[in-house]
């Protein structure tokens, strides 16, 4: 039997990028879709670009190192941007092709839940992140420690993001966050 493997990444249904040290080396047509950008623009560039900020791409960096040593793959939900400055949701995960060197080599994976999860809010970086991590089901606690912040700091985002969605119950600004309302 003759695969075309080329054929199967180009043509996948969800977006693909292979990867060097945090800059995309070869995607797929689904990434162009969903980023809105060219191969030719997104190849070579770093992953920042699909950042709502520096700072997000630094961090989730960061904390996605000791994950990809241990396990060697990573995944979660989060807010991406998209080349025309778009904000959405977006579930990525990877594997490094490498543990000992997670962001030296890796193959990761991009699905647009935009139209499961639309965000309507104005979220600073915190956040988004806090957002993302009240998705998972995370407490106070489990989110303040992934995040390298104390659980009071957690809730004060909590209470923004409550604000900012007219959510009364924290059950209510989860359903809200989905829900994008």
């Amino acid at each position: 039997m003759d695969v075309d493997y080329r054929l199967a990444f180009d043509m996948a249904p969800v977006g693909l990028v292979l990867s060097r040290n945090r800059t995309m080396i070869d995607c797929n047509r689904q990434v162009c879709e969903m980023f809105g950008a060219s191969r030719e623009v997104l190849i070579g560039q770093s992953f920042q670009i699909l950042y709502p900020s520096a700072d997000e791409y630094e961090r989730l960096g960061a904390r996605m190192t000791p994950i990809l040593n241990a396990k060697g793959y990573y995944a979660d939900s989060r807010i991406m941007k998209r080349l025309n400055g778009e904000v959405f949701w977006c579930h990525v995960s990877g594997r490094a092709l490498n543990r000992e060197a997670p962001h030296a080599s890796g193959i990761w994976s991009f699905e647009d839940l935009s139209a499961q999860r639309p965000v309507k809010a104005d979220l600073t970086g915190r956040e988004r992140e806090v957002a993302a991590r009240l998705l998972e089901g995370m407490t106070s606690k489990e989110i303040g420690k992934a995040l390298a912040i104390s659980h009071r700091t957690v809730e004060i985002y909590r209470a923004r993001l409550m604000r900012k969605y007219g959510a009364s119950t924290a059950a209510d600004l989860v359903h809200k966050l989905v829900a994008g309302s």
